[in-house]
């Protein structure tokens, strides 16, 4: 039932929070150039396996190269385009790409800020939920590093795991997440298992 004079509570939905380099295409570092990108094996089908079982999809990326001058914020917007066209004509439709371009001691001052997205700090996470609607604990975070990961805790989501994309991984960062897979692929599998 809902009061006079109030708003129904709107509908919460379950995010899948997916980190972009190494998670969804090769880790190139520094990757900002259309002709590099190249998505890993299964994760266009992985992508498209959440968004049937009902999660919005999510990219959530600290993009430092912006702050450190190594390429500028259009070539980033220009590369992001190019993977959301990629990804929708697979059938797959990403409903936010956000980044962070901020470093605290950034080499362009217009990215030198000490911000709340830049992941370890949930920030990312926080205004996606926000502007989606996302129910945070019934959600889920799949990135290849511990700060993903920490992302992931600070902002309440419910499953947080990790993929190994080459970055090594500390025993401690394998114990902060809920699991570790090969790819996100191996995750998706165990997720429709």
């Amino acid at each position: 039932m809902t009061a006079v004079g109030t708003a129904a509570p709107q509908l919460r939905r379950k995010a899948a929070f997916i980190d972009r380099d190494g998670v969804i295409n090769v880790e190139r570092g520094f990757l900002h150039r259309v002709e590099e990108f190249v998505f890993l094996p299964g994760a266009v089908d992985s992508l498209r396996w959440l968004q049937a079982a009902g999660y919005l999809l999510v990219v959530i990326t600290n993009q430092s190269g912006i702050a450190r001058g190594l390429y500028t914020e259009a070539d980033y917007l220009r590369l992001t385009a190019y993977m959301q066209q990629r990804l929708l004509s697979a059938g797959v439709q990403l409903s936010a790409v956000e980044y962070c371009p901020h470093l605290a001691d950034a080499q362009l001052p217009e990215f030198r800020l000490d911000c709340d997205c830049r992941k370890p700090r949930p920030g990312m996470l926080r205004r996606a939920a926000v502007a989606l609607g996302v129910d945070l604990p019934a959600s889920m975070l799949v990135g290849d590093r511990a700060t993903d990961i920490q992302a992931g805790r600070s902002a309440g989501v419910g499953r947080c795991w990790l993929v190994r994309s080459g970055m090594p991984l500390s025993q401690a960062d394998i114990e902060l997440a809920d699991g570790v897979f090969e790819d996100l692929a191996a995750c998706v599998r165990h997720l429709s298992a």
